[in-house]
């Protein structure tokens, strides 16, 4: 079999909960990374409504995307913007 056409799977059932603990793990990832910037914006993933943590995602994507260096927050991102239809 060969690896390189191998799909990757993303969950994309993941719940309100699942989200949140993803954003705050990329939140952390951030920090570690020394991108205040990016850290803030994720900041109070924890408490804020649905509608609001979309617009958090997709700002803290179009913010990270011109930093390639990053694809472990990236992706942590994207994944999470895959499941932004499950919130509630």
């Amino acid at each position: 079999m060969n690896d390189e056409n191998e799909t990757l799977r993303w969950p994309t059932n993941l719940d309100h909960a699942a989200i949140v603990e993803r954003l705050v793990r990329a939140r952390a990832m951030a920090a570690e990374a020394g991108l205040a910037e990016l850290a803030a914006r994720l900041e109070g993933v924890e408490t804020v409504p649905s509608a609001e943590i979309g617009s958090k995602v997709i700002g803290a994507l179009t913010w990270i995307q011109e930093k390639p260096e990053h694809l472990a927050i990236t992706t942590q991102l994207a994944m999470v913007a895959m499941n932004l239809k499950n919130l509630k």
